[in-house]
């Protein structure tokens, strides 16, 4: 086997320049599929952790899956349709955020056979697994929103989205050239990255457009296909309020459908299948998301394409060696960094003790999200939650700090500290979010089923 993949290319890809990883291999102990921001931290984390635990992996014994040139922290794309950051400042190499003791295949995954222990990359090559973790994100569908492609190429057009790396630019240009006229926020219905982002970006051009005296040509509206502002009803009152305050329109459960960016007219469909059309001088749209194809069309998802994982420990429901976490895994909360930096420890905790021991711990994910909600310039609202929607603020808990009152500090947290430990921490396996650089402890099965 292991000929057979060297002489078609997979044993025999150099190491990049300027990169760290190991070279890849036909078989690793653990295979993590993804090189985003879950990827990452947990192929650093299962590392670390089997290494503190004296049963440390060789070089190559772990490694990621992914094609891909450049990772970005995609946080800071609303920091950068802001005009708060550039963009070119939040992304790196994805080579050399790869220790040289963990090894990057750097192809895309076609398909999986758990059944086998096996992956079949886009080349046709295998590779094998003793255990498999699928970080690998989510699909961003732009076309399934007509016209939408067409009118973020003309740069002309007033329409942009902070949902890319090559678009989110657009947006601080499309709100500084604005002079007056209608603004249209959009949101698609359904499951999307960080939620709270397509009103965060309205937010901040209402800002904008107010300190450079711009709000009284101004009409904004917030189009949505949700039934209301935030899936968590403290802070969705708390935001609607502020909506009403500051004078924006809202229609809600209007999904975007069309965009003809020529006639400056955008679609939307009500659930009861009419057609609404608002004309617009500024569209910020925000794209609808769903499971990758490969991941959708494998053994491994769910039946609405997401991988079929236990809520609380992120193990597979079927294969027991099989791990996910993440924007691509069936964890019913949102999908956001925040909610990966609490997924990846119990993620883990529990996948060295089955490896170890045949017996998973005590480890149990609650659910736990944050979404950073800027609401404008030196203002931001902590909404941190769990399952349910049940608030879970961290601030709260230590200092009695309600976290839907806006402050500063907290948007020095989103704008300034949050991208430097996303780089210096999280990426190396070294962030755990409330629990900051401690690993938290968890019990072993045994001293859960004591306590009980």
């Amino acid at each position: 086997m292991n000929a057979a993949l060297a002489t078609r290319g997979i044993l025999r890809i150099p190491r990049l320049a300027r990169g760290y990883a190991a070279p890849p291999k036909p078989h690793h102990k653990i295979l993590v599929v993804g090189g985003g921001s879950g990827g990452l931290s947990v192929a650093n984390q299962v590392y670390n952790r089997f290494k503190e635990e004296g049963k440390a992996l060789g070089d190559g014994d772990v490694a990621i899956v992914d094609a891909a040139e450049w990772h970005s922290y995609q946080p800071g794309w609303t920091l950068v349709g802001a005009g708060l950051q550039s963009k070119v400042d939040l992304r790196r190499r994805l080579v050399d955020l790869i220790p040289a003791h963990i090894a990057l295949v750097p192809q895309n995954v076609a398909s999986f056979q758990p059944e086998f222990n096996s992956v079949t990359l886009t080349t046709g090559e295998s590779v094998t697994y003793d255990s498999l973790i699928v970080s690998a994100g989510m699909k961003t569908n732009w076309d399934n929103i007509k016209g939408f492609s067409a009118a973020l190429a003309d740069y002309t057009s007033g329409v942009s989205s902070i949902y890319s790396y090559e678009t989110c630019d657009k947006t601080w240009a499309d709100i500084e050239s604005f002079r007056g006229g209608k603004a249209l926020f959009t949101q698609p219905a359904g499951v999307i990255k960080c939620a709270g982002a397509p009103q965060k970006i309205m937010w901040m051009a209402w800002d904008r457009w107010r300190r450079t005296k711009r709000l009284n040509e101004t009409e904004i509206e917030f189009v949505t296909g949700m039934p209301s502002m935030f899936s968590v009803k403290k802070y969705s009152d708390a935001l609607n309020a502020l909506r009403v305050k500051r004078g924006i329109e809202a229609s809600f459960e209007h999904n975007l459908v069309e965009i003809d960016h020529r006639a400056h007219i955008a679609k939307f469909k009500k659930p009861d299948g009419e057609i609404v059309e608002k004309e617009y001088t500024l569209l910020h749209a925000t794209p609808p998301m769903g499971p990758l194809d490969f991941i959708k069309n494998s053994p491994l998802a769910d039946s609405v394409g997401w991988v079929d994982v236990d809520q609380f420990t992120l193990r597979h429901k079927k294969y027991p060696n099989v791990w996910s976490l993440g924007d691509c895994s069936s964890l019913p909360t949102s999908k956001t960094a925040a909610a990966i930096t609490v997924q990846t420890p119990v993620l883990v905790d529990n996948l060295y003790r089955v490896a170890e021991t045949g017996e998973i711990g005590g480890a149990q994910y609650d659910g736990y999200t944050s979404c950073p909600l800027l609401i404008g310039y030196g203002e931001l609202m902590l909404a941190e939650f769990t399952y349910g929607g049940v608030p879970k603020e961290t601030f709260h808990s230590m200092l009695g700090i309600d976290q839907v009152t806006p402050r500063r500090f907290f948007y020095h947290l989103k704008k300034d500290i949050f991208p430097l430990t996303y780089f210096n921490y999280m990426t190396k396996g070294l962030w755990y979010g409330p629990h900051l650089v401690t690993r938290p402890k968890y019990p072993a099965k045994a001293e859960v089923a004591a306590t009980a």
